[in-house]
């Protein structure tokens, strides 16, 4: 949706749901991830909160928020031996985002922005999550980590001849 057609009720909403819900449940873990010893969170975000995209600026804002979000808590908490981290995809195959891909114009468009040349996996994401919570990550922190298949590292790319 373009910038200038969201309401105020639509800022809101996006903005709790994005980022506030990610803020207040990392104050509210603060304590047990203390207690624990070697605490580690790892949000959601996604390239949107890396790289403009033509679109969903609210969405990208909760994103990129929730990014510098990551780095300031890294800094804050190490002291008390948490780490934080964040994951930004691309295009992950799910229901979320079927209605997007099931466009076969959108999804050669996706396919054509993205390096590796397909559109990521759940587990592509999920097993970097998990790694970035054993102790093998335990000097990774305040680090977005994007699993895009090289979309945002990506220039501009000239039709194929």
């Amino acid at each position: 949706m373009p910038t200038v057609d969201y309401t105020l009720e639509d800022f809101s909403f996006i903005m709790t749901t994005n980022f506030e819900s990610a803020y207040h449940l990392s104050q509210l873990a603060h304590p047990l991830l203390k207690a624990s010893g070697t605490g580690s969170i790892v949000f959601l975000s996604s390239v949107c909160g890396v790289v403009s995209v033509s679109v969903g600026s609210i969405y990208s804002a909760t994103k990129g928020a929730m990014n510098q979000l990551t780095k300031n808590l890294a800094c804050e908490w190490a002291k008390d031996n948490i780490r934080s981290n964040s994951i930004a995809p691309y295009f992950i195959e799910s229901p979320f985002t079927d209605h997007l891909l099931g466009n076969e114009k959108f999804h050669e468009e996706a396919i054509a922005r993205t390096p590796l040349g397909r559109i990521g996996e759940p587990k592509e994401v999920s097993s970097l999550v998990a790694f970035l919570c054993l102790p093998a990550a335990s000097y990774i922190t305040g680090q977005t980590i994007c699993v895009d298949g090289g979309f945002t590292v990506n220039g501009f790319l000239l039709p194929k001849a």
